[in-house]
């Protein structure tokens, strides 16, 4: 399942926890940080300026490689 804008942060990092790497590497705040966050992907990066196509880009790149792997 390819991840969306309209996909929640919760589900992206309880189905791929190595995920929070790449929000970190955007600046972003997500469950694991400190600092919850529990909307979609689209709310997270709009809140904090963040280009959400370049975020998604890198997310489904990296799930693909942890999926590649199993």
């Amino acid at each position: 399942m390819e991840i969306t804008e309209n996909t929640l942060i919760e589900d992206v990092l309880n189905g791929y926890p190595a995920l929070t790497k790449v929000f970190i590497e955007f600046g972003l705040p997500c469950l694991v940080c400190g600092e919850p966050f529990w909307g979609t992907v689209e709310e997270l990066a709009r809140e904090h300026k963040v280009d959400v196509t370049e975020l998604l880009k890198k997310l489904n790149k990296a799930k693909k490689e942890m999926d590649e792997k199993i």
